[in-house]
Parts: structure tokens; C-alpha cells; sequence
């Protein structure tokens, strides 16, 4: 992380008291031989300078050593894949793996400090998207930051892992024109979020590759969540001009766009093609079986842990950002265009 304002020290808080740095001391570790007047006056300095005990600088992959891994919305089967992966490496690497849902507006200035409170060693922020201020609480306590599928893209150089979201976007795409698709449409996730632009862009280059126009309305967003499939989807299929097929920004999206198909009485394959992004359960489990993107999710997660244990570590990595290769994966969802 890049500088951020001077972390309050024992010794800062100690000045500011007119006390020695073993009294401040003795108050964080909740010794009874303080006077309560100290107490008091030591204990609203620490809130005032907004102090966080630092983590460790080192730590070793045993030890009772634990790594939160947080999200920002309930579990999803995209979630549980990313689990699985995080929760594996941690059993291998002999790490406690806490999982953890904290919503942005939960993440107040005694997050890092409850974090760090609680014996955390490193934190992995699932598809978050954190502020300079969160950002910069994290980086006071010295507490280690692995973002996987950011919503946002920090300012700041944080560590994040991802996967090739463009060329997934652009693979997909190309399935369908191979297959004589020319009114492709794409219903994607946040419109602001990294993921969701990559796998957007990766389907208009494909279509601009082609010489084929995108007609007005035939790019939707909304979240990754299958309701916004349904909804989205119904939009394209009630439009003057429907597309024969179109592109799920992820499974469960796909699927409710399979649902509003259903709905209008509408045969998949024959009468839509529909692709999604992620390769969940959820696309083995359809009805047909979902052609999709793969997202390597479980080894995301378990890069995710290493990385971070490097981090908490005083380890430098090699690079601020990776990313993982997608692979399309073809199965019932897709026919050639009629």
C-alpha cells in the first residue's frame, strides 16, 4: 500500500496524556494498577488518535495463525467455489481460514482495529469495494489486503487477484457468432465494477471484430444476482427486435435469463442461446446444462491465502495484480443460430 496518514503510537498517545508509554501499555492490556482517572483520560486519548495495535510484521503459515476472507453480501454459489479454494490452502498451509459478511457501511473506523483485535493475520475482501478511508485504516494497523474481484479499482496499489474477465467476455461472444449468432446481447453486473467492464468490453470487441452493430439496449446491467437476470432478460425478449442469443455476465445472471425465456415460452437452445461466466454448480445443474466461461474461482482463493500469508509474511510479491486464465466451457445452452 502506498503512504498513508503517520500511524498514533504508544508513545504519541502517552505525550498526550503527559503519562509514560508503560501506563498507555498497562491500559491496552487492561491492568487494574492504573488510576481510573489515567484510565479514562488514556482510553479517550487512544480513540482520539484513532489508535490501531499493529499486526505483527511476521508470522509463521502455523502457529494459530488466522486469515479473515469477508464479503460484502450473502453467500452464492460464486462465493462457495471461492471458499472451497480459500479453506483448502489454509488446511494445507496449517492457517485458520474465518469467513466473514461485512456490508461498506459496516466497515467503520473500528473495523481494522476489531480486525486486528480479534488475531487476524492478513484480511481477503471478496468483490468489495473499499474507500480511501477504509483503505488507509487497513494500512495504519499494518494489516495485510487481498482483493479478489474488485468492484472498484483503488487508487491506491493494492494486491488483487482476478482472472482474464476480457478475454472470457470476448471468447464467449465469439462461441455465439461462431455459431451464426448476430443479435447477441450481453446482461452484465454493476456497471462500475472492474469484472463487469472487462467481460463487457470482451464482448464488444468481439462483436466490433465481427462488423456486427450492437442495437440500442442490447447491453444491461444490474448485479451478478439471478432476479436481475430475470428482469433484464424479460426487457430484451419484450424488445421490437429480440436477440437470438445472449451473455450472462455470470451463472446465476444466466440462469434468470433462462428463466425469462422459459417464461415466453421460448425453447434453449433452439429458439436462444444462452452463455453465462463462472462455471459454478449452477451451470452443471441447469436445465440444459450451461454453456459458460470458467473462472478458475477455487484457485483464486487459494491464491488469495498464499498471497496473502506472503504479505503478513514482510514478503514483497512479484506482481500487484493477477490474473487467472478463463476457458470456455461448452455444453447444451448454445445451438447454431436458426
Amino acid at each position: 500500500m502506498p503512504d498513508s496518514p503517520r500511524r498514533a503510537t504508544l508513545a504519541t498517545v502517552a505525550a498526550s496524556a503527559g503519562v509514560s508509554v508503560a501506563t498507555v501499555s498497562k491500559v491496552l492490556n487492561g491492568r487494574s494498577d492504573v488510576a481510573p482517572a489515567t484510565r479514562s483520560l488514556v482510553q479517550s486519548l487512544l480513540q482520539q488518535h484513532a489508535y490501531v495495535a499493529p499486526a505483527p510484521r511476521r508470522v509463521e503459515a502455523t502457529g494459530g495463525a488466522t486469515i479473515e476472507v469477508q464479503f460484502d453480501a450473502d453467500f452464492t454459489a460464486y462465493s462457495t467455489e471461492i471458499i472451497q479454494g480459500a479453506v483448502e490452502a489454509g488446511a494445507e498451509l496449517g492457517v485458520g481460514v474465518v469467513l466473514s459478511i461485512r456490508r461498506g457501511e459496516d466497515r467503520t473506523a473500528a473495523w481494522a482495529r476489531d480486525l486486528i483485535a480479534a488475531g487476524r493475520r492478513a484480511l481477503i475482501a471478496v468483490t468489495s469495494q473499499l474507500t480511501s478511508p477504509q483503505l488507509a485504516a487497513l494500512s495504519r494497523a499494518r494489516l495485510p489486503l487481498v482483493l479478489i474481484d474488485p468492484l472498484n479499482l483503488p487508487r491506491t496499489r493494492v494486491t488483487s487477484i482476478g482472472s482474464t474477465n476480457f478475454a472470457g467476455g470476448l471468447a464467449a461472444t465469439q462461441h455465439l457468432l461462431s455459431l451464426g449468432h448476430r443479435r447477441i446481447a450481453y446482461v452484465g453486473g454493476p456497471a462500475t465494477a472492474a469484472c463487469n467492464q472487462a467481460r463487457m468490453h470482451g464482448y464488444r470487441a468481439a462483436m466490433e471484430a465481427a462488423g456486427v452493430p450492437v442495437p440500442p439496449g442490447y447491453v444491461r446491467t444490474g448485479h451478478f444476482r439471478y432476479q436481475d437476470g430475470v428482469v433484464n432478460g424479460a426487457a430484451l425478449l419484450d424488445l421490437a427486435q429480440t436477440p437470438t442469443a445472449i451473455f450472462g455476465g455470470s451463472d446465476e445472471t444466466a440462469l434468470g435469463v433462462m428463466e425469462a425465456a422459459r417464461a415466453r415460452g421460448l425453447r434453449i437452445p433452439e429458439e436462444l442461446s444462452i452463455v453465462g461466466f463462472d462455471d459454478t454448480q449452477l451451470a452443471r445443474m441447469a436445465s440444459p446444462p450451461l454453456t459458460t466461461v470458467r473462472q478458475p474461482l477455487r484457485e483464486m482463493g487459494g491464491v488469495a491465502v498464499r498471497t496473502a500469508l506472503r504479505l503478513a509474511a514482510g514478503e514483497k510479491v512479484d506482481s500487484h495484480h493477477v490474473e487467472l486464465a478463463t476457458e470456455l466451457i461448452v455444453r447444451g445452452s448454445t445451438a447454431t443460430a436458426l
